[in-house]
């Protein structure tokens, strides 16, 4: 077998050659001349990549914390700290990057500290350095070999998106709990624990916690479920009839008796966790709880927004009002995302219209939204646009490339480009 030539290793006599052949002087040099050797192309190069770094992620690296790359076969890749998320992508160069791992920069290669020449010099000095130096070669002039680990022509890009919580819904949306008495239907193979949901799910451990609350999902025998809507308007309605069982203000309820009055009826670890997904501590009333009236007002407009129907609005604003406790107010901000009311069509009506029902894709997104309704505000359309945005593009931006605007009675509306 033939061996490989052997590559030929410059010594200082090059060196002196080549700085004469490009007409530099020697004086104007610093002591040390580093000569680069270019790699064999091998497998272990190939795993290289080169990644651009923000703040945030190089103070992440600097502190010695974990990057993350998530992404199933037919997803883009993102990069994630402990609490942000990156899209990643290949970018190309112009010119090629070399990767030399034990180079020494300017100040490595001179024994005196490089100082700039200063316009003020007299002449008088810069003839007496030209006479100091003046000779052709160098005798302290320094040569040392350094090998390129491997050139670069793209490099990685990172850009901070919103968490990618819509597989966490469709996922768990595939093992509703519906009550213990259905769950015969459920294969246990296709159930996720918390751990298993946060190694598939596109986002950071902190958004992930966040992703979780916002999406009411719950702990079952140690895997992540989502209660059916209907089961959970169920749980809700018992939990609210204790309140006037016992006559307790909106800010005194209590966890212990309200779990004691259904256990027998509901399994006690639903109880518990609807009861803290829907409640918070008590600002007046130490060791009681007072329910959160916006997230109790969507589990009601969700159960009587059912998919393909339409409601007057006055008859479904009565309907979803006459659900609630005494001393809670519906407001039509509630229906954010869930919901919207279209006051322009030839009958004004209430219409379901879930988030996380409309397609990922923003054109196919928008074209649902005016299939919808004609005309939106800005305070309509945004809890369907807002996945969209990033921190360097808005929401109006988006709807900027997306949508026309225009004034209509003082207000701006979106309208379809189409």
């Amino acid at each position: 077998m033939d061996s490989q030539p052997e590559i030929y290793r410059r010594n200082l006599q090059d060196v002196h050659e080549t700085i004469a052949h490009a007409k530099l002087e020697e004086k104007n040099l610093t002591d040390l001349t580093q000569a680069l050797y270019f790699p064999d192309i091998t497998d272990d190069m190939a795993n290289v990549k080169l990644l651009e770094l923000n703040p945030h992620l190089l103070q992440h690296i600097q502190e010695g914390q974990t990057l993350y790359l998530k992404g199933g076969l037919t997803e883009n890749v993102v990069l994630c700290t402990d609490s942000k998320t990156f899209d990643l992508k290949e970018a190309e160069v112009s010119n090629s990057l070399c990767l030399i791992p034990d180079l020494k920069f300017a100040q490595e290669t001179s024994h005196n500290p490089l100082k700039a020449k200063s316009a003020n010099t007299s002449a008088d000095s810069s003839m007496e350095e030209e006479e100091a130096g003046d000779h052709l070669n160098r005798s302290d002039l320094g040569l040392e070999h350094r090998e390129v680990f491997k050139i670069f022509q793209e490099y990685f890009e990172v850009r901070e998106i919103q968490p990618r919580f819509r597989k966490l819904h469709d996922l768990l949306q595939m093992t509703r709990y519906s009550g213990p008495e259905n769950e015969y239907c459920i294969e246990r193979k296709v159930l996720f624990t918390r751990q298993q949901l946060l190694d598939t799910i596109q986002c950071s451990e902190e958004e992930f916690e966040k992703g979780l609350q916002l999406m009411r999902v719950i702990e079952i025998d140690e895997f992540m479920r989502i209660l059916e809507t209907e089961y959970e308007f169920r749980v809700m309605g018992l939990l609210l009839g204790v309140i006037d069982e016992n006559s307790w203000r909106l800010d005194e309820v209590e966890c212990e008796e309200s779990v004691n009055c259904l256990k027998e009826i509901v399994p006690e670890n639903i109880l518990r966790a609807v009861f803290a997904l829907y409640t918070q501590p008590s600002v007046d009333h130490p060791g009681k709880f007072s329910y959160n009236e916006e997230e109790v007002c969507r589990i009601m407009a969700r159960n009587i927004l059912k998919p393909g129907l339409k409601f007057h609005i006055e008859d479904f604003l009565s309907t979803w009002q006459g659900t609630l406790p005494e001393g809670m107010q519906i407001q039509e901000k509630f229906l954010r995302g869930i919901g919207v009311i279209d006051r322009e069509s030839k009958m004004p009506c209430v219409r379901t219209l879930l988030e996380t029902s409309l397609p990922t894709n923003p054109h196919e997104r928008f074209h649902v939204l005016f299939q919808t309704k004609d005309c939106w505000t800005l305070e309509e359309i945004e809890p369907y646009v807002e996945c969209f945005a990033t921190p360097t593009t808005t929401v109006t931006t988006i709807l900027n490339k997306f949508t026309r605007s225009m004034n209509k009675n003082g207000q701006r509306v979106y309208l379809s480009k189409h």
